[in-house]
């Protein structure tokens, strides 16, 4: 998740990075899900907007991972975050040496996200691959 655009909250587990991530139930928003994935706000994450989906098949199944994005955060705003794996511990960090140490599904999602984010658009990813992007700005 940014924390502007210069820094990003992973968590790490057992030595890796991941995004942190979490299940949508059906009927269920991307946003609202998102406030399951960090703990420890009472009003919740600030979610800004989601920035990117990512399909793709496996199986008989087929996958969606949304991307949302928070409003800008502070060090001190992430303090009292949990991960909803208590086994993973949460870490800020320059959004390029995460962005290197994230396995490679992630890291498309992250970088289509980001730069999603920065041109006000929403990034449609097949199997990590950008395939359109849609303005979210205002028309007129």
């Amino acid at each position: 998740m940014p924390i502007g655009t210069t820094h990003l909250l992973v968590a790490e587990l057992r030595g890796d990075l991941l995004v942190p991530w979490g299940p949508i139930q059906n009927g269920q928003a991307p946003e609202q899900a998102a406030q399951n994935v960090l703990l420890g706000t009472p009003s919740g994450v600030p979610v800004f907007r989601r920035v990117a989906v990512d399909w793709v098949q496996m199986r008989r199944r087929q996958i969606f991972t949304h991307v949302v994005a928070t409003k800008p955060l502070t060090r001190a705003d992430t303090a009292p975050l949990t991960y909803r794996d208590g086994r993973a511990d949460l870490c800020v960090l320059p959004t390029a040496r995460a962005t290197l140490a994230l396995p490679a599904p992630a890291r498309a999602r992250v970088r289509a996200g980001l730069k999603a984010l920065a041109d006000g658009e929403m990034a449609y990813l097949e199997a990590g691959i950008v395939s359109r992007t849609e303005s979210t700005r205002p028309s007129g």
